[in-house]
């Protein structure tokens, strides 16, 4: 095989636009449970081994010459303002100007970053790049299942690749794949046929996994499709928190047959259509969710987990709202702990006092608009911690968490005994070293609280009684009916078998 040179970068962000926290460049530059900025080089050193698409791409491209451009994440959150993304795709085509002579480009994006000015941040992104690269170089691209995609942004790329698990799991298989369907394009010289389709309803994060039907069984359909003359077939399941026209599900065909490709993304979609009825949406009221937990827990040898989803840092939320947190307190949960509440003001106190201090706390919801009122309580500072710790889970599977101080609290209560784990950075929880980081055995807790939608899934499924999703107040409703759209295309349902959108404008 030729020694092609390819231009490799990436930038991720998941933008939900009814979401109080802007974007800007600092968060693109700031580690978390993802690696910040990271440019040229350092690449190399620091993707591989790691469960992110652009790690699996270099493993896979071992034959090639790499050029290494930038690859960056920020933690979800609202618009990224227009300066923090033209500050970041400035870096990204100023290192594309200096590659020259380029067989082709693989970005590892993520397919659901709205901008201020761009509904379509990818979308514009792409464009930057067909300026440098032209309309006739491949440009391969990875996406997250969560992607909100538009014409544009088809119409620009050459081929694309996105997740087929959620939790995410094959994140760098995702990155080997895109590598195959760029060998291909490249090896024949010529561009695929492709075909693209566009779901009409919205479906929610929870319904999503496909650890759980239906989307585990129509993930398991594409593999089949790819057969006589297709060359490859994927679908993103979209990201309801997001107000712009091409917000849900779409699928993408590309191979060397066109009659096969169209028919292929038309078998796809018609299946997606069959399964409306399929997508339940398992919510649960948050003084139910922990009635029921309690329940359990009293027979239980294994813990009860309970989601946080609409305070879900990896959809964009503050994770500080107390609902859930309330609830605990209320109805008197005992072997209870809570990870990861974002509230510095809480870590910076607990490092101050110590380990063993006794002080008064008023814990979480410093977006009052979006949550119930803080806790505000006496705790014991158990245990602290500079936050940063090896993931052990799957998904994080390489990566180290740098999440700044943090700090476990023990809250003094007549009748519930709850911890709550406190830290500086903003983080879904879906490894269970986030509690373990803090000196919390999760199998040993009688409930544990993640705040998470999905992802905490496989890492805690083995040690879990049972799972319950709760609905408390945050700025990621899973009820699709209470978000406020303005901007949606007409005529998508909002929903499975919800009401149809229509522009008031």
């Amino acid at each position: 095989m030729s020694r092609y040179r390819i231009a490799i970068g990436g930038m991720q962000h998941e933008t939900n636009t009814f979401s109080p926290l802007p974007t800007e460049f600092e968060h693109f530059i700031t580690a978390s449970a993802w690696p910040g900025l990271i440019r040229d080089n350092d690449i190399f050193s620091v993707m591989p081994g790691r469960n992110i698409p652009i790690s699996g791409f270099i493993d896979a491209a071992h034959d090639w010459e790499l050029v290494p451009l930038i690859w960056t994440f920020a933690e979800p959150a609202g618009y990224v303002t227009d300066e923090a993304f033209n500050q970041v795709s400035q870096l990204l085509i100023q290192s594309l100007e200096n590659a020259h002579e380029l067989d082709g480009v693989y970005l590892d994006l993520h397919g659901a970053m709205v901008t201020q000015s761009h509904a379509d941040g990818e979308a514009e992104l792409l464009r930057l790049v067909r300026e440098v690269v032209g309309q006739d170089l491949p440009v391969v691209v990875s996406l997250d299942l969560h992607g909100n995609l538009s014409p544009l942004f088809f119409e620009l790329a050459s081929a694309v690749t996105i997740y087929r698990t959620y939790p995410h799991l094959d994140m760098a298989d995702t990155g080997k794949r895109a590598k195959v369907l760029l060998s291909k394009l490249l090896e024949n010289k010529a561009p695929f046929y492709k075909a693209w389709r566009q779901l009409e309803y919205i479906i929610p994060i929870t319904s999503q996994s496909t650890m759980l039907e239906p989307a585990k069984s129509l993930y398991s359909h594409l593999d089949a499709l790819t057969v006589d003359g297709v060359t490859s077939i994927d679908m993103a399941l979209g990201f309801a928190p997001a107000d712009i026209a091409h917000t849900g599900a779409s699928v993408f065909a590309y191979g060397r047959d066109e009659q096969a490709v169209e028919n292929a993304a038309n078998t796809m979609l018609n299946a997606l259509k069959q399964a409306e009825s399929d997508f339940n949406n398992p919510l649960v009221a948050a003084p139910d969710a922990v009635k029921k937990a309690i329940a359990i827990s009293r027979t239980a040898t294994k813990p009860v987990v309970i989601a946080d989803p609409q305070d879900n840092p990896g959809a964009g939320d503050m994770g500080d709202t107390t609902g859930l947190l309330h609830a605990l307190l209320d109805e008197g949960a005992r072997g209870a702990a809570l990870s990861l509440l974002w509230d510095e003001e809480a870590a910076a106190m607990a490092h101050s006092a110590g380990e063993g201090a006794k002080i008064l706390f008023s814990l979480g919801c410093k977006f009052p608009e979006y949550g119930d009122p803080p806790v505000k309580i006496q705790a014991t500072v158990e245990s602290v911690s500079n936050g940063v710790f090896e993931f052990t889970g799957p998904m994080y599977a390489g990566s180290k968490a740098d999440f700044g101080p943090c700090a476990c609290l023990l809250l003094d209560h007549d009748i519930a005994e709850v911890r709550v784990i406190v830290g500086t950075i903003r983080s879904q929880n879906a490894d269970q070293s986030m509690f373990r980081a803090l000196g919390v055995e999760p199998k040993d807790q009688k409930i544990l609280v993640v705040k998470s939608a999905i992802h905490f899934l496989n890492d805690y499924a083995s040690i879990a009684a049972d799972v319950i999703f709760a609905e408390a107040t945050g700025a990621n409703p899973c009820n699709l009916n209470t978000l406020k759209y303005t901007r949606l295309r007409e005529g998508v349902k909002i929903g499975p078998h919800g009401k149809a959108f229509k522009n008031k404008i």
